[in-house]
């Protein structure tokens, strides 16, 4: 099998925020001073080297980048400042759009114009039918309150509506995603593969896959601790937020107010604590920069970040105004929920920054697969 060698493949990687990595001449302390490197998994430096030979195929076909979750001790140690940790968290750019057959998932990344402009497209959508298309079908604001005396939600956006618009999303969204999994699985464990895995195989490391998006565990092997537990409440936060949302939206968009101590209410407190926490140290971070991990972020990183606070405090100023009986206030700030929520989920989830949820896990999976590969047989 021979091996194509790509040198635009330089240019092309520098547009996703990858910087000048020629200053890497290959010492091996990125990869020494790794809690996760191992046998057969060796980065950042085998990265790199790709990157510098053109090596396209050999780039797209590596689970690396994903495993990689910039605790920043590569960066710090090395002695060319080459900011291999930077480097590992762009190529998690590129493949992403690597895997995305839209195309999409490039524009963005590569574009803060084209991300902008779908964002407000959606949005603006958004705005019209609360405004205009469900008024006209007779879902206006009711301003009587409800025993408990809270707001009526449903009179403006009814779950009979609402809840059907949710499934369409989620098959939309969960279609997108599944089809660049398969791609990403197609890419590491087919394409030019001189191995081939069981079927059995692919069924005794499954549970890798969920054990992994539940914990994080490979997280946790990094130094800094309080980033892992960061990042597993902003996911935690955000999965139960969304489950509670599209699933169980008659349970949660209900215009009972119920008791403090119930499950409703307790599962949106937690959902909004973790969401909160993780974001403050993200953005704190990220202003004061004095953590390696935080110095480098790219237009998509703040665009992300953004969009998450803003869904996060008009969905806390819903609950406000709801549970105390203020009708124009609920209505306003559910209107400006959505026109950030629906963006967000759909642009997000399928092809930026929420994508690397999924695409961490399977590529745990992925590598137990890869280890577990045994050589093809070829015909004789």
């Amino acid at each position: 099998m021979s091996t194509r060698l790509q040198p635009e493949l330089s240019g092309q990687l520098m547009k996703y925020g990858i910087g000048d990595w020629n200053t890497c001449y290959h010492c091996g302390t990125c990869t020494a001073v790794c809690p996760l490197s191992e046998n057969g998994f060796l980065f950042p430096r085998k990265k790199i080297r790709l990157m510098q030979m053109g090596l396209k195929d050999e780039l797209e076909s590596s689970v690396e980048p994903w495993l990689c979750y910039y605790c920043g001790q590569c960066t710090t140690t090395c002695p060319r400042d080459a900011k291999p940790g930077e480097l590992m968290m762009s190529l998690r750019r590129y493949l992403t759009s690597k895997y995305d057959w839209t195309g999409l998932s490039r524009r963005f990344y590569t574009s803060e114009i084209w991300e902008l402009a779908y964002i407000i497209v959606f949005a603006i959508l958004v705005i019209i039918s609360y405004l205009f298309i469900l008024p006209s079908m007779g879902f206006v604001l009711d301003k009587t309150l409800t025993p408990e005396g809270g707001v009526r939600v449903n009179s403006f956006a009814p779950v009979s509506i609402m809840e059907p618009f949710d499934w369409i999303m989620a098959v939309i969204v969960a279609s997108l995603l599944i089809s660049n999994i398969l791609r990403m699985y197609y890419k590491i464990i087919w394409k030019n593969s001189p191995s081939t895995v069981s079927l059995w195989i692919h069924i005794r490391e499954f549970w890798r896959l969920i054990f992994n998006f539940a914990f994080q565990p490979k997280f946790n092997k990094c130094d800094d601790k309080r980033y892992w537990l960061s990042h597993w409440l902003l996911m935690s936060g955000y999965t139960i937020m969304f489950i509670v949302i599209v699933v169980y939206l008659p349970w949660f968009q209900t215009e009972k107010i119920f008791p403090v101590w119930h499950p409703q209410r307790l599962l949106g407190y937690y959902a909004t604590f973790g969401l909160l926490f993780g974001l403050f140290i993200a953005i704190y971070g990220r202003i004061l920069k004095k953590d390696v991990k935080f110095r480098f972020s790219h237009i998509s990183d703040w665009l992300f970040l953004v969009m998450l606070t803003l869904t996060v405090i008009t969905g806390i100023l819903i609950h406000i105004f709801r549970v105390n009986g203020l009708p124009e206030a609920t209505h306003i700030s559910y209107i400006a929920h959505m026109a950030i929520l629906v963006p967000m989920i759909l642009i997000e989830v399928p092809f930026s920054k929420w994508s690397h949820l999924a695409y961490r896990p399977f590529a745990v999976y992925f590598q137990q697969l890869k280890k577990n590969a045994v050589p093809k047989k070829h015909k004789t």
